[in-house]
């Protein structure tokens, strides 16, 4: 597409098309996406602590899969929120930084999952009484 013409449509994020005043939404939701992904606030809150090494996160992000791990971590350092260092050991030590964009989302962060720890007792049971009057049954594993 030339620079002259702005009124050509262009491609999206999701194959479909899109104005070039639509394109700036799409770039919002997908770092939206990445930033509010089911497994990246939690990487991104222990690395804005300090270093930390891939079994570290693993640990610390309840449920995540080595595989996950890896993909979540390659894509937010390919966002340029996280920094990987490899150190020229045997074997190799690998720690995971956050990079100063990472650290101003940090406290936004550290305020969402704070929110979500205080009303998960209400929001499951505002769940329940839903699911009651819509006669729907409860299901005791659903996440919260």
């Amino acid at each position: 597409m030339s620079q002259g013409n702005s009124d050509v449509p262009e491609a999206g994020c999701d194959g479909g098309l899109f104005t070039p005043g639509q394109a700036k939404a799409c770039t919002v939701r997908e770092v939206l996406d990445r930033v509010g992904g089911k497994w990246s606030i939690g990487i991104l809150v222990a690395a804005s602590r300090g270093p930390v090494r891939f079994t570290e996160l693993e640990r610390c992000v309840e449920g995540i899969s080595r595989r996950m791990l890896t993909l979540t971590l390659r894509n937010l350092e390919r966002d340029g929120l996280l920094r990987r260092t490899v150190y020229p050991t045997v074997p190799p030590k690998v720690e995971y930084t956050a990079t100063p964009i990472a650290l101003e989302l940090y406290e936004s962060l550290v305020a969402l999952t704070e929110w979500a720890e205080r009303h998960r007792a209400e929001i499951a049971a505002a769940r329940a009484a839903y699911d009651r009057s819509h006669g729907r049954v409860a299901n005791a594993t659903e996440p919260i």
